[in-house]
């Protein structure tokens, strides 16, 4: 299939218009501190009830991972720093190092608890590349099956998530319980 470029240069003022996105700038926010986004607030001192009720799996000093509760496929989990910043080159090499040991624990419990047979592994750095949350960079995992495709997406538009929240977690959790 031959790719088609959609020209819309009235666009263009809009765009310049929105200028830097004030949401990507980097604030040092403290976990637990009011005001900051839900990836800060994994690292607050969580009784196990309220870790779950925030789908979170686990929380260290080398960031948290957790369950995305907008997710593109059943078990979709997102890897986060501790560290409020916009963009990953903001982060030590250290806390890059642990995110991406955070992104290969996902993938084995990703692999091991659900299944899968591969996994998207991604990031969104600016609200214009995509980033829910600009201000505090995060890494995507989207377990995916052979066959997870298909019609409803293709003709619709739609994904259809065969696994409640809830479940998935609870899946998730007791695999990494059992180590």
């Amino acid at each position: 299939m031959r790719h088609q470029n959609l020209w819309a240069p009235w666009r263009i003022s809009y765009l310049k218009g929105l200028g830097d996105d004030p949401a990507s700038t980097a604030q040092d926010h403290a976990p637990g501190a009011p005001g900051t986004c839900f990836l800060c607030d994994a690292f607050d001192n969580l009784a196990e009830d309220q870790a779950r009720e925030r789908m979170i799996l686990l929380a260290d000093e080398r960031g948290s991972l957790m369950m995305n509760r907008y997710p593109y496929s059943n078990g979709h989990l997102l890897v986060a720093p501790k560290h409020h910043v916009a963009d990953i080159s903001e982060l030590s090499s250290d806390e890059r190092a642990g995110l991406m040991e955070l992104a290969d624990l996902g993938n084995r419990l990703l692999r091991k608890a659900m299944r899968c047979q591969g996994v998207n592994l991604g990031m969104n750095l600016g609200r214009c590349a995509g980033a829910g949350v600009p201000g505090h960079c995060h890494m995507h995992l989207v377990p995916r099956w052979n066959g997870d495709s298909n019609f409803m997406q293709a003709c619709a538009g739609a994904r259809v998530i065969p696994q409640a929240l809830d479940e998935s977690y609870a899946v998730l959790i007791e695999a990494m319980n059992k180590g």
